[in-house]
């Protein structure tokens, strides 16, 4: 596929047509992108056929795997792993309790978040004078723009889930992938231009104003990371998969991990 200058998300689905596409999140979407303002409106009212190839979500006359992962209703119809898997563990050995996360991955960022803090983290109380202020050790754009790392750059076809492993003080996320080909994980910690694994999806997720198209995602999280005061993340890239690890301070007694596979 490299040597032909194609992507994954690129390929053609030949059964996936545009009544499984779940016209909720097609709507989500145009929300979304009409209030970035980094697409043209007539484009957002053009019908459903002509919106997708104007989002290049098609190849020749089909809708395509990216296409399905954005806007289907059921992506793990079409493609096993393309869901969340978050666990909260006491040690490696011992899972206390667990949860999934699926549907399209354009709504899945959300979900993910909302859950973390909700019922996986812990906050580090304080008081200003009679405001009760509430701060994690993952500070939220550090953890969403990991989140969307994984979500843009992993190897769906691994059949793999994104797995996001939380302890009282770690925080893992674990995605199946690699780096651009001849990267380091020098390359990957310093600036870099933006290569991402499935570009497709990357364009949609850019359009909705989830991410940049500079290449900033890491650069991003170690700035809110310093800003908060916290440790900088730790990047350990593994043959078939790359994983981010979020520490809390020492004066902390919680730490969240997120997995990505």
């Amino acid at each position: 596929m490299r040597k032909r200058g194609a992507t994954w998300d690129n390929l053609l689905l030949t059964a996936f047509s545009l009544n499984e596409i779940d016209d909720s999140v097609v709507e989500r979407f145009k929300q979304w992108a009409a209030k970035k303002g980094r697409i043209d409106k007539s484009i957002l009212d053009e019908p459903k056929d002509v919106l997708m190839e104007k989002l290049h979500l098609m190849n020749g006359s089909y809708l395509t795997n990216a296409a399905m992962l954005l806007f289907s209703k059921d992506p793990e119809k079409w493609q096993l792993g393309a869901y969340v898997k978050i666990g909260f563990f006491e040690t490696d050995a011992d899972l206390l309790y667990q949860d999934e996360i699926h549907g399209s991955i354009l709504e899945q960022i959300d979900k993910i978040v909302k859950l973390l803090y909700l019922k996986y983290m812990k906050a580090k109380i304080t008081y200003e004078g009679m405001q009760r202020i509430e701060r994690y050790f993952v500070p939220e754009e550090a953890l969403r723009e990991a989140l969307l790392n994984a979500l843009c750059h992993k190897q769906y076809q691994s059949g793999v889930p994104i797995q996001i492993n939380v302890y009282e003080d770690k925080l893992y996320i674990a995605n199946s992938g690699c780096l651009p080909e001849n990267w380091t994980l020098e390359n990957l910690m310093h600036k870099h231009a933006s290569s991402p694994y499935n570009p497709n999806i990357a364009h949609v997720f850019y359009l909705a104003g989830f991410i940049e198209s500079w290449g900033r995602g890491i650069e991003k999280i170690c700035s809110a990371c310093k800003k908060d005061g916290v440790p900088q993340p730790v990047y350990t890239i593994n043959p078939g998969d790359i994983m981010i690890e979020f520490t809390a301070p020492n004066d902390r007694a919680c730490d969240v991990f997120i997995a990505v596979e």
